[in-house]
């Protein structure tokens, strides 16, 4: 059925990074959740006003807010298709975050109302009519459901939209939250047990906690988030299988929004290498990249000495007094400066977060050392960066 449905809607499906392709891979997420959850909305309203269940109706109100949120979703989408302009250069990609974020505020008020409702009927409880006709809704509720969580999934892994994929995971927790509604109506018809305004309150915390979960999602990429070990992996394995490349480091990646993600990388090369060569390889570099993987990378280019002997060794010496201090903490970017009786080490360390305020000891601890095995004072100059951009 999605493959179908994708053939009908989305012209072209060969791309899912393209900005069109994931405008109506959104569109049709939409316009289906919209349809099905407006379905669902009503046969639950019409049964749990007929039969005064309160947890009926607060599940009708989640299918409300779920087409609301369809909607949202939608106009996230078409909104994040606009082209860069003058005054946001880098797109607009970010609305499906902010139409994520829309959709979280609306599911917390909604399931902050439910459970005041839920409340009232808990202190003043009142017999709920069970009927076949409710078990019907109810059990077709679990079944439209647990198909749109498999539909959304599907999309969300086709175009990798944290969105598509949250709003399946949603879908799948709302065959739960029917299923209890299903089951407290049964027990009710079956012992006279009131727990109709419990299980409406466990299906109103049931939605605030997704909510809170999903804002939580949605604000991590805006407020910047470290990049995914899946393109992390993608942008190490293409630079470091180029033969030139000696080593790199410094990997940011800046998400302006699915599709509009830009990196800054630096690679070292040798240095007796000729310089206009190293620059063609990395440009030839940075628009494979773009490319292939859809990602504006930068990179930096980092001359390295690899032919002076006591360079080597004292990076050598370097590297192994970090290793016994913490395994961590690696060197990048090493490079040696003879002075007057003394020699300076000039280098960058990868500082895991643990090791934050104690970077006069690892300099110290360094240069003690390195003074004592060389006869000969050492002095550092480091750069420390923080460790996850090094990863």
């Amino acid at each position: 059925m999605t493959k179908l449905l994708l053939r009908l809607f989305v012209k072209n499906t060969e791309d899912p990074t393209d900005s069109g392709t994931r405008a109506a891979v959104g569109a049709l997420s939409g316009i289906v959740g919209i349809v099905a959850n407006l379905l669902l909305f009503t046969g639950k309203l019409i049964v749990g006003t007929l039969s005064g269940s309160v947890s009926i109706t607060a599940d009708a109100m989640n299918n409300l807010s779920d087409a609301s949120s369809s909607i949202v979703t939608l106009i996230g989408f078409k909104l994040a298709e606009k082209p860069a302009d003058e005054e946001h250069p880098y797109g607009h990609a970010r609305f499906e975050y902010l139409s994520g974020l829309a959709v979280a505020a609306m599911i917390v008020i909604i399931g902050f109302e439910l459970a005041k409702t839920s409340v009232e009927k808990i202190l003043h409880p009142e017999n709920a009519a069970f009927t076949a006709v409710t078990a019907a809704v109810l059990v077709g509720s679990i079944a439209v459901k647990l198909w749109l969580s498999l539909f959304n999934g599907k999309l969300g892994k086709y175009i990798r939209s944290s969105a598509l994929e949250a709003t399946a995971a949603d879908s799948r927790n709302d065959c739960i939250s029917t299923g209890a509604v299903l089951i407290a109506a049964v027990v009710e018809k079956v012992t006279g047990w009131h727990i109709d305004g419990w299980a409406g309150l466990a299906v109103a915390l049931f939605i605030l906690w997704s909510g809170a979960k999903l804002a939580r999602e949605t604000i991590s990429p805006l407020l910047g988030e470290s990049a995914s070990p899946e393109l992390r992996e993608r942008i190490v394995d293409y630079i470091s299988a180029n033969p030139n490349v000696l080593g790199y480091h410094d990997l940011m990646v800046h998400d302006y929004g699915p599709g509009q993600r830009f990196a800054t990388l630096h690679v070292e090369m040798d240095q007796r290498a000729d310089p206009l060569a190293c620059h063609e390889i990395i440009d030839d570099m940075e628009r494979e990249c773009l490319k292939s993987h859809n990602i504006h990378l930068v990179i930096h280019y980092d001359p390295v000495v690899t032919d002076d002997p006591v360079l080597n060794r004292l990076r050598e010496e370097t590297e192994k007094i970090l290793s016994g201090m913490d395994p961590r903490l690696r060197t990048h970017d090493f490079r040696m400066v003879e002075g007057d009786g003394h020699r300076n080490l000039i280098f960058d360390i990868a500082l895991p977060q643990a090791w934050t305020g104690r970077e006069k000891e690892i300099r110290q601890t360094l240069e003690t050392r390195l003074t004592e095995q060389e006869g000969r004072k050492i002095y550092t100059v480091i750069t420390f960066d923080p460790a996850g951009f090094n990863a």
